[in-house]
This record gives C-alpha cells, sequence and structure tokens, in this order.
C-alpha cells in the first residue's frame, strides 16, 4: 500500500510535465493541442501555460519523495486535472489533441484520487 502514494503523485507528475515542451514554442504548442499557434498572444499564454503546469509536475514528483510535500501537492494535482476536465465537459465540441489531454487528465486524476485516499488513510493522528 506504502507505494500506492508514490505511484499516483508519480504518474501524475509525468502527465503534467509532459506540456512542458511546449515552452520551445508554436510548433511544439501546436502538436500538443492540435491548433494553430500563429498569433503571438496565444503564444505567450499557452508558453506560460507549459511552465505552469511544469512546475505542477515538478512538485508532484517531489511530494512522490517527500512525504511533507503530499497534501499540498495532492491538492494542487487534483485541482488542476478536476477543473480542466469541468471546462472541457462545459464547453462543448473539442479536437483530437484536446480529447488526448482529456483522457491523459482523466489518467492523472484517478492516480491522484488514489493516492489521496492512501495518504488520508494512512496519515497519522492530530494533536
Amino acid at each position: 500500500m506504502r507505494h500506492l502514494i508514490p505511484a499516483g503523485l508519480l504518474i501524475a507528475a509525468i502527465i503534467h510535465l509532459l506540456p512542458l515542451a511546449g515552452v520551445l514554442g508554436g510548433a511544439r504548442l501546436e502538436r500538443l493541442y492540435g491548433i494553430p499557434v500563429d498569433e503571438p498572444n496565444i503564444d505567450i499564454l499557452l508558453r506560460h501555460r507549459a511552465v505552469l503546469f511544469g512546475l505542477l509536475g515538478l512538485l508532484l514528483l517531489m511530494a512522490a519523495f517527500l512525504p511533507t510535500l503530499r497534501t499540498p501537492a495532492l491538492i494542487a494535482g487534483i485541482v488542476s486535472a478536476a477543473s480542466f476536465l469541468v471546462i472541457v465537459a462545459r464547453a462543448g465540441p473539442h479536437n483530437a489533441a484536446i480529447a488526448r489531454v482529456v483522457t491523459a487528465d482523466w489518467v492523472a486524476l484517478c492516480a491522484l484520487l488514489m493516492a489521496a485516499a492512501v495518504h488520508a488513510l494512512h496519515r497519522p493522528a492530530a494533536g
């Protein structure tokens, strides 16, 4: 059981680190999201999004090995994945690249929820 928490965090970390490649520019972003990134403002926003996912991925990765980071990492990862899934569900039709992101976020969310459940069950009692 003790390996389920790091495993869930590592799965989510890898998924959240993949978009970091978008920092390299428009061509990478277009492959990631299946949309043309021919407008500078979209490029800026998506590249910044890639940096933020890199930071979240790093936090998840570190939490796999540092138990003191697990609660904030689990919360951040669950909020990130769940909010994206809610936004997509409310937005309507999307392309195949976004559908891949949806699948990845479902995997990440399930891994994080499993890790969070085990983490909550095995935390020492306060006080």
